[in-house]
């Protein structure tokens, strides 16, 4: 049997570079949570942003099933990277970031910084991010998985994702 060589390359500056260029730039991801109900996943686009301390973080309402989805099993992925203007989609850098959701409640000492933070990049969100039934979500990145176009994939830890 012909032995082939792996696809991932070892993890280098440049790689966390992007990875780390992508969530700054990153105002929304796809979430992948399994549903509450089916078992089965289920995806949705959420605003996505780093709170202070460099992680990724996002606000959404109770109301949404994702939110459910997370308070039952807080295991999640992330992918963030939107494909350019020309070429294929594929071509383009992405990140799938392997998390745990963290809810953060408003009486916590960083919500507030959180909350600004977010408002920052997110300015539109001032119209709802203080509703009751809205909250924070802070990701621990647990991995991640970088394609960084044709031949360019790395697996990277959670040190190589922390952008604090």
């Amino acid at each position: 049997m012909i032995e082939r060589p792996s696809p991932i390359r070892e993890t280098d500056d440049q790689a966390r570079e992007i990875a780390a260029s992508l969530m700054r730039a990153a105002r929304f991801a796809a979430l992948a949570v399994i549903h509450p109900e089916t078992a089965g996943p289920h995806v949705t686009r959420v605003g996505f942003g780093m709170s202070p301390d460099g992680r990724p973080v996002t606000l959404i309402s109770d109301l949404a099933l994702h939110t459910r989805a997370l308070r039952n099993r807080p295991q999640a992925s992330l992918l963030v990277g939107e494909p350019g203007p020309r070429g294929d989609p594929l071509t383009h850098p992405r990140l799938t970031l392997a998390v745990q959701a963290r809810f953060l409640p408003r009486a916590d000492a960083s919500h507030a910084a959180v909350r600004d933070r977010w408002l920052t990049d997110h300015p539109k969100a001032g119209l709802y991010a203080d509703f009751a039934d809205f909250s924070f979500v802070v990701f621990d990145v647990t991995g991640g998985d970088l394609n960084a176009g044709f031949g360019k994939a790395f697996h990277l830890l959670p040190e190589d994702l922390r952008l604090a």
